[in-house]
């Protein structure tokens, strides 16, 4: 299912013996897209400490009551490397994170999550040798050549969308597998050209991105937005839907890879 990362602010994110803080806003990979880290406030019992968290340390989300539960220890989050939230995380800060933890880092391995397709090895359905063999094309050794960074959500929101003929409009949230954390859309407000309506652009779908600039650049023309299956918020989004929206640009799912 998909979840929006604007609902995840405020979760709190519960300990093993008590309450971490609440989440802020998550830092994706801007290879893969997917989330790798929330930014979690301690509230006051670790001053005004903000602390990096993984999903490979969740196991239970309950969306309704806006609770993660962590296989963590509250005395385990104090100890852990301190990261200044408000600069870029390196990856220098990452190898002390994950071997602080002693997690596999996603960044060593074949699959979305180094190890495994998902964070952790239960965090998804059973998969069979073949579907195993399909998510095993994240050599991430050869990725390293792409140069990833970490990006905060909160500070893409707001990115001017640009297609091949002209603006889109801007970058209003994200939607997130909540198996596999990857993001499989950005959620587009089109306001400036074509009121009331938002559409989805998928990551595989970015041509280019000027950090700097705060501009994304899709290989997309806006008469293709105009006449793609219309996106509803308040609906669930399906396989079914994905499978039109995908065949309306003529481009292969990543259900198929």
């Amino acid at each position: 299912m998909f979840r929006s990362i604007k609902d995840l602010d405020g979760f709190t994110i519960g300990a093993t013996d008590g309450d971490i803080g609440t989440v802020k806003e998550c830092y994706f990979d801007d290879v893969s897209y997917t989330v790798r880290y929330v930014v979690v406030d301690t509230g006051g019992w670790l001053g005004e400490r903000k602390v990096l968290l993984t999903p490979i340390a969740f196991r239970m989300m309950d969306w309704e009551h806006k609770r993660v539960t962590a296989a963590l220890t509250k005395a385990q989050v104090e100890k852990s490397p301190d990261i200044d939230t408000k600069k870029p995380v390196s990856r220098q800060h990452e190898i002390a994170y994950y071997g602080y933890y002693g997690y596999t880092p996603y960044w060593a391995g074949s699959y979305l999550w180094g190890a495994f397709p998902y964070p952790y090895p239960a965090a998804g359905p059973v998969l069979s040798p073949a579907e195993l063999e399909r998510e095993r094309h994240w050599n991430w050794e050869t990725k390293q050549s792409q140069d990833p960074h970490l990006r905060s959500s909160r500070e893409v929101t707001g990115y001017h969308i640009h297609a091949t003929d002209g603006d889109l409009g801007h970058v209003e949230d994200f939607l997130v597998d909540d198996l596999s954390w990857a993001i499989r859309y950005m959620i587009v407000d089109t306001t400036n050209w074509w009121p009331g309506k938002k559409v989805l652009v998928a990551p595989a779908w970015i041509e280019r991105v000027d950090w700097a600039e705060a501009k994304v650049e899709v290989h997309l023309r806006r008469d293709q937005i105009r006449t793609s299956p219309e996106y509803d918020p308040a609906q669930p989004i399906e396989r079914a839907y994905e499978t039109r929206l995908y065949g309306h640009y003529a481009k292969p799912g990543y259900w198929n890879k």
